[in-house]
């Protein structure tokens, strides 16, 4: 009963659309209050296992430097990005729960891949949305006590952060762009929404992030998103991608889920639009969000590539291992 709650108070949020609110470039029909009764009372979630023992990994170097790049995802939709001397960590959320309370919502079935406390110095948090599994407040708060990076996020996400009592924060609109050392960060389009209340759905910005080296590598973190247009925009504007990571969890029933969560065989489309050399599966196998079985966005992914062609890469990730590319 106390997930149910919790699961409807957040649902609920999608049903508010009063007043100016952000918009995504292909427009996606705001779900009804009914809408939700229809996904919550009458479709049948698969089981999830209560816990898993999984294996937590070191970090194999406190930065990298030079041409090569390493990456580990950390768990959902957290990654540890160390290229060009700098430690980028992306929607970092170490809490047990994805929700507005801790008593109840949405529960953590694994551990993070990589401790807290073996996290190597964090120079930037790159926050893609205002969502409780992408925007853990407990989570930035240890991130700044710990680390004092820069966290960065879509327009309007700067009042929770500075009240969070975040020293350095930078809001951005999409294709805004900055740079930090040999690496320019660019914030572009994702097709999803906002909402942390009953009444602000859409007040705040979402999107994506690309990063750019100085001879042109790139890398792109999608966060949160349904497929659309923008997918080949990015790689239109910005380049092909050499890295991508890429949400394949999180999308049953397609009813509900399609216009805001892509399927496996959608992140592979994506892989595509992008021009990708190298794509990661993120954003699955740590919160049950939706109704798709534990390890049914791997299966669908893995079965799928399987029958495509070679000459590029996408895989699914162990959750904390640290992997070495020597050159984008």
């Amino acid at each position: 009963m106390r997930v149910f709650l919790c699961s409807f108070f957040l649902l609920f949020c999608s049903c508010s659309s009063q007043g100016e609110r952000f918009q995504n470039i292909e427009p996606v029909p705001d779900k009804s209050f009914f809408d939700v009764l229809k996904w919550r009372l009458f479709t049948e979630r698969e089981p999830w296992p209560k816990w898993i023992e999984a294996p937590q990994f070191k970090v194999d170097k406190k930065r990298i430097e030079g041409d090569a790049l390493s990456y580990a995802v950390i768990n959902h939709a957290s990654v540890l990005i160390q290229w060009k001397g700098l430690n980028i960590l992306t929607d970092p959320i170490y809490s047990d729960r994805s929700s507005p309370v801790s008593w109840a919502g949405p529960k953590r079935v694994r551990p993070p891949g990589i401790r807290f406390e073996d996290l190597p110095p964090i120079d930037m948090v790159l926050i893609s949305h205002n969502h409780y599994d992408h925007l853990d407040t407990e989570t930035l708060k240890r991130l700044e006590e710990s680390h004092r990076p820069l966290f960065v996020a879509g327009l309007k996400n700067g009042e929770l952060l500075r009240d969070l009592g975040l020293s350095q924060i930078k809001e951005m609109d999409w294709w805004d762009s900055f740079k930090m050392g040999d690496v320019s960060i660019y914030f572009v389009p994702a097709q999803h929404w906002s909402a942390r209340g009953l009444f602000d759905r859409r007040e705040t910005l979402w999107g994506g992030y690309g990063l750019k080296g100085p001879r042109g590598e790139h890398i792109y973190f999608a966060g949160d998103t349904g497929y659309g247009k923008f997918f080949k925009i990015i790689k239109e504007r910005l380049g092909p991608v050499h890295l991508a990571f890429l949400p394949i969890g999180a999308y049953e029933p397609r009813w509900f889920m399609k216009p805001q969560h892509v399927n496996p065989s959608e992140a592979i489309q994506a892989h595509y639009d992008l021009e990708s050399k190298r794509s990661v599966g993120i954003h699955f196998e740590t919160f049950q969000l939706t109704d798709e079985g534990y390890g049914e966005p791997r299966e669908a992914l893995d079965k799928e590539w399987a029958e495509k062609e070679r000459k590029t890469e996408f895989r699914v990730p162990t959750f904390g291992e640290s992997v070495l590319i020597e050159k984008l």
